[in-house]
């Protein structure tokens, strides 16, 4: 089950955030503190958004999770479970994404995402915390630890590169936006395109197929995507045309980098991230693509599990 609890980002874009597992139980001998968050609809959202406000919380450690383009919190939800056995762990619906709002003039450059997660750390009282992002949310939360180290306890980037990838790249997303057959019929048509037909799939990945399933909504005419293709290639632009090693040098927190052996980072461009990172791991899961969490589960939990729980264990000595 998981609580919805809003967040207020940049530029007063409302956010969703879902909190996974029961709420941590109130620890008797902490002070109460205020975090910010706005009481929402629904007595479950009610209940979650006065907890947090109250201040009633303990100080159980946070996690906060950062979907890729186009994916939304949901995609989390395995890794979420598990992590809420012992850590508070919400994921976030980015702007442009999800359940969050996409207001058609928006900003959606790097600042606005950095400043988002910022304010679902603090609104949410999670800091310091972990950041665990994949793709653009990797991209997201290493910005954010290099700018907030206050806020971030550790990082862990899943698949993102830090190298340019250039106008060639932004144009081929822009046709593969394009060659999408929408309206899909079914939910069934949509796992069978993005999981075998779709020109980029070079062999048949149900797991993919399932990934972009959750990210439709039924219309009058069909299913079409939540989020607004003009948005997300609005969102990627503002990153593909720069490297990101100098903020991925300022990250000063441990930081594991993770990659699927047929994903989009390759290896050696990986262990570089990590020998410029001043505490960098490296990681990776075999029979997995970009989409690491999400193709291979087990094996995910696997490689970031003992980190995660390294990352605590620091904190509690």
């Amino acid at each position: 089950m998981a609580r919805r609890i809003d967040v207020t980002g940049a530029g007063g874009v409302r956010l969703a955030a879902w909190e996974f597992g029961d709420p941590p139980k109130p620890d008797p001998t902490a002070e109460p503190r205020e975090h910010g968050v706005r009481e929402q609809g629904g007595a479950a959202g009610r209940r979650a958004g006065q907890r947090t406000a109250q201040g009633a919380l303990d100080r159980s450690p946070g996690v906060l999770l950062l979907h890729g383009l186009m994916g939304r919190a949901s995609h989390w939800a395995p890794t979420a479970r598990w992590l809420s056995e012992r850590h508070r762990a919400v994921a976030l619906d980015q702007r442009g994404h999800g359940r969050s709002d996409k207001p058609p003039r928006a900003s959606f450059t790097r600042e606005a995402y950095v400043e988002d997660a910022e304010a679902a750390l603090e609104q949410l009282g999670l800091g310091p915390a972990v950041l665990i992002g994949h793709a653009m949310g990797a991209l997201t939360a290493w910005q954010l630890a290099a700018k907030r180290p206050d806020l971030v306890s550790g990082v862990i980037i899943c698949d993102m590169r830090a190298s340019a990838l250039g106008a060639a790249s932004q144009r081929e997303w822009a046709d593969w936006f394009k060659s999408w057959p929408l309206p899909f019929a079914t939910l069934a048509d949509v796992r069978k395109w993005f999981g075998e037909d779709d020109p980029w799939v070079e062999r048949p990945n149900p797991a993919r197929g399932e990934f972009y399933a959750e990210v439709m909504a039924e219309s009058p005419d069909g299913w079409r995507p939540v989020f607004e293709p003009e948005q997300m290639l609005k969102s990627r632009e503002t990153w593909v045309y720069d490297a990101h090693w100098e903020e991925l040098a300022q990250v000063r927190c441990p930081t594991l980098v993770v990659r699927g052996l047929d994903g989009e980072l390759g290896r050696a461009e990986a262990q570089e991230m990590v020998r410029v990172l001043p505490r960098g791991e490296y990681a990776e899961v075999a029979d997995a693509g970009h989409l690491v969490h999400y193709d291979q589960p087990d094996a995910w939990r696997a490689a970031v599990e003992p980190f995660i729980d390294g990352l605590f264990g620091e904190q509690e000595r």
